[in-house]
């Protein structure tokens, strides 16, 4: 006869086990409603300009901040941790990567996604080959500038992850934002990214600065081959 586990939450009634989960499904809101407020409040933060320029290696060739743009409004880069003298990239951005939406979704939201790391191009594109990354995220090597150090990316305690986010203004770049440590742990939809731009979902039922571009919630949202 199997041996029972002993660690197992408590057993009760379907009754006491709906009230528990109804109990704890409000607590749920009040958090997600709170979120929403402290997202409301991010896209009303100021932003710096980007004075310094810098250019990056990627499949493409060489390519600028601007380049990463792609013409859209708002650029979102993952600091993914893989120092030039590493063998492979960081596990934990390994997971972060793994869970990545198609960027088709923030495309359609005038937003590009892209990640960057010090490695040179080599390995990151060897590197992708062997995670079987196949969503078209664009990848860049950091490794000749000092775009790493600026954005604290790469500091005198070695490699770290993070989230920056830029807004472009014809040809003026501004950073918007920058998350790291546990603030990533929850990343991974296209919302979950977005809420971190200064346009946020773009959505009406937004509380958003007057002015900002917002559509009918879910009226934008395809298929991601299905986006023009």
């Amino acid at each position: 006869m199997a041996k029972k586990h002993k660690a197992l939450p408590p057993i009760v009634s379907s009754e006491k086990w709906q009230t528990a989960i109804d109990d704890f499904v409000e607590k749920e809101k009040e958090l997600t409603r709170a979120r929403d407020a402290l997202n409301a409040q991010r896209r009303r933060l100021p932003m710096r300009k980007v004075d310094k320029a810098y250019i990056f290696q990627s499949d493409k060739g060489d390519m600028s901040l601007l380049d990463m743009f792609d013409g859209r409004k708002q650029l979102i880069v993952y600091h993914f941790m893989f120092g030039p003298d590493w063998d492979a990239g960081c596990p934990g951005c390994s997971w972060v990567t793994d869970a990545m939406t198609h960027p088709a979704h923030f495309h359609a939201r005038d937003t590009s996604f892209v990640m960057i790391s010090r490695a040179p191009l080599e390995k990151l594109q060897q590197y992708r080959k062997r995670m079987e990354w196949n969503k078209p995220i664009p990848w860049y090597s950091s490794l000749n500038n000092d775009f790493n150090y600026d954005f604290g990316a790469t500091t005198d305690n070695g490699e770290q992850h993070g989230v920056s986010v830029f807004l472009r203004d014809g040809n003026d770049i501004y950073q918007t934002y920058h998350v790291g440590a546990r603030g990533v742990e929850y990343l991974g939809t296209h919302w979950s990214y977005l809420d971190l731009t200064p346009y946020g979902r773009q959505e009406e039922w937004e509380d958003s600065p007057k002015g900002w571009p917002q559509t009918p919630t879910y009226e934008w949202q395809k298929r991601h081959d299905e986006y023009e």
